[in-house]
């Protein structure tokens, strides 16, 4: 047989860092040299400019990037975000995230990923939708509904989509609805999308605290990232029981032991943008006793649980030692760097992995795909009754194999996705068959 050679060292990256997560599962699953290799590198990656004309007439030049990762399992399946950091590397890495997290959780996709290196909040309305229209001209031949879906992420919402949905279907002359999910419901969107990704996140929480033997008004809880997700999150915790008593955004966080009143800040938050604005210095914040803090002090509380959903990188080698919660559920993609989560399992920490906490709302961009190639849309409460199904089955399978092989949690995620990826890169074929002579 011919001899393997090892495959290239890559240079340190957020990709390489991601990659490392498969090693600790490898020695527990059967899976083939060829199918691992092509799991190491993504499997097309564009960069492109996009020209935007500004409100002022001069012209500014962003720069977009698509990944798809891996589609053996189908179409690839990923976000778009907005923001500075936005680099190859870092949309590479979230692709990859994406191949592992619609395995996970059965999906019959791939995984994407896309982003443009911008801060959305210098731009005005009109200059967002050219910037909108613009990267997907720029990569209009690079997706499709049966290549590769985009979806909303880090400052991209559902208007942003509808722009981008529109515009594919102006460029192709037909419509296609299936390109884009997170959209408007008025084009083609679902039920339950803008919130699905809190909300799957929170069945995860709350099927597997009773197996730690916790009840939620004995639990309190910690949230760095009040977005879009953070904030809805918070504000479900807190209405099934739970003690929020901490939220932080980009700015800063606020604390209250006693715990916070979530939608009350959220109120106060859509009207001032920030929640620095609103750390209650004035009447209509009335939120009781709370203080200040920033976000590094937030990772630190001693809570029972803490939950990332701000951005990647927030738990590290230098601060992983000050994490004092027992639960770490990672909303965020990659919240926790490979280097902390070592640190974290030495000190007893449980850290539940983002490509099964986070997976709602990639799952219901499945089905409002799904809706959209049918012509057959659902009601929220079946859209909800179907996340919820198959959410708390992947998190129970995945608790299970944690057990059973005595593995962290990330560990027993990831041996669960490569065993169904494993199986769909050798069905096309392996190095055994051919040596073997099989017909």
């Amino acid at each position: 047989m011919t001899a393997v050679a090892p495959l290239p060292k890559r240079p340190p990256s957020l990709l390489a860092d991601a990659s490392t997560r498969l090693d600790d599962a490898l020695q527990y699953v059967d899976i083939s040299e060829d199918a691992l290799r092509r799991l190491k590198y993504p499997k097309a990656s564009l960069s492109v400019s996009i020209p935007v004309r500004l409100d002022n007439g001069s012209l500014a030049v962003f720069q977009g990037y698509r990944v798809r990762y891996d589609d053996t399992r189908g179409p690839g399946k990923g976000g778009v975000r907005f923001h500075p950091s936005v680099t190859m590397d870092e949309v590479q890495s979230l692709a990859f995230w994406m191949t592992f997290k619609c395995a996970l959780l059965n999906l019959p996709f791939g995984g994407a990923k896309g982003g443009i290196a911008l801060n959305p909040k210098q731009l005005s309305r009109q200059e967002l939708e050219r910037l909108s229209r613009g990267y997907i001209d720029a990569i209009a031949d690079f997706i499709g509904p049966d290549v590769d879906i985009l979806a909303p992420d880090v400052y991209t919402n559902a208007t942003i989509m509808g722009w981008m949905m529109d515009q594919y279907t102006i460029i192709k002359r037909q419509a296609s609805p299936a390109v884009v999910t997170g959209k408007p419901l008025m084009l083609g969107g679902s039920q339950g999308r803008d919130t699905a990704t809190a909300t799957g996140a929170f069945y995860v929480i709350d099927a597997l605290l009773p197996k730690l033997g916790r009840q939620p008004e004995q639990t309190t809880v910690a949230i760095q990232g009040f977005g879009n997700v953070g904030a809805a999150l918070a504000e479900r915790l807190a209405q099934q029981g739970y003690r929020v008593v901490a939220v932080s955004d980009s700015q800063g966080g606020i604390y209250a032991e006693q715990g916070l009143d979530i939608g009350q800040i959220r109120r106060h938050r859509a009207a001032r943008q920030t929640l620095k604005a609103g750390y209650c210095t004035d009447t209509v914040c009335n939120l009781g006793e709370h203080e200040t803090i920033t976000n590094a002090e937030l990772l630190a509380l001693e809570v029972d649980i803490l939950i990332p959903a701000a951005l990647e990188n927030q738990i590290t080698a230098a601060n992983a030692a000050d994490v004092q919660a027992a639960l770490i559920f990672e909303v965020a993609n990659g919240p926790v760097t490979s280097a902390a989560d070592r640190i974290l399992e030495e000190r007893g920490k449980l850290v539940f992995p983002d490509i099964l906490v986070n997976a709602g709302g990639v799952t219901v961009s499945y089905f409002e795909w799904v809706q959209n190639r049918s012509g057959l849309y659902w009601t929220l409460a079946e859209v909800n009754e179907r996340l919820q199904q198959r959410l708390i089955a992947e998190a129970e399978q995945t608790w299970a194999i944690a057990s059973q092989r005595q593995v962290s949690l990330r560990t027993a995620a990831y041996i669960h996705a490569l065993n169904r990826l494993g199986e769909a890169l050798d069905a096309k074929g392996t190095r055994d068959y051919y040596a073997n002579g099989a017909t």
